[in-house]
């Protein structure tokens, strides 16, 4: 990439507010390194020992998401199966946000979205009630955890959470949703 290219970039990046961004595999090592990156920067921001952990913990459960769920992976030939992601963390007009984006299979589009929209639409004490519901209930279709991952980052977001979707082929669509504090 052109210097020009890679300043464009930079002035994007910076007028969204962006401070943190990684575009590429995601593994376990990678999410170690940018963790310990954004602690430092909460440190520097003198964010409230609260929200700092709030951030952190939505910036893990975002890469695990794209670590388990990616239908985007670079195959070496043989296992692990590195899958790719997105990942932006920064500050716009006074909140901090952690966002992660990845692709995802378009049939899983309808499912994700109603998801989201019924977490998104709950308060404080709904998504808590949901979060005991799914914890008692059986996983959920299509999860690799115990299903209350979207869950814990709307009950962490202090501002609320964004997501969309955007179709890239018949096959598959981009992911992302955004985490505000």
């Amino acid at each position: 990439m052109l210097a020009e290219e890679m300043y464009a970039l930079r002035q994007v990046l910076s007028r969204n507010g962006i401070g943190y961004c990684y575009s590429g595999c995601m593994t376990e090592e990678i999410l170690l390194g940018i963790g310990n990156a954004i602690r430092r920067h909460m440190q520097a921001r003198e964010a409230d020992a609260k929200t700092s952990r709030s951030v952190f913990a939505v910036f893990v459960e975002q890469v695990q998401n794209v670590i388990r769920y990616s239908a985007e992976k670079l195959d070496g030939g043989g296992p692990p199966e590195m899958p790719f992601g997105i990942l932006a963390v920064g500050d716009l007009d006074g909140d901090i946000f952690v966002s992660c984006g990845n692709l995802v299979a378009a049939a899983d589009v309808p499912r994700l979205r109603a998801n989201l929209e019924t977490i998104r639409g709950l308060d404080k004490q709904g998504l808590k009630s949901l979060h005991k519901d799914v914890l008692r209930g059986d996983v959920p279709e299509g999860s690799k955890g115990a299903g209350v991952g979207f869950i814990d980052i709307a009950r962490r977001a202090t501002r609320g959470i964004e997501f969309d979707f955007t179709p890239v082929d018949e096959a598959s669509s981009f992911f992302t949703l955004k985490a505000l504090f």
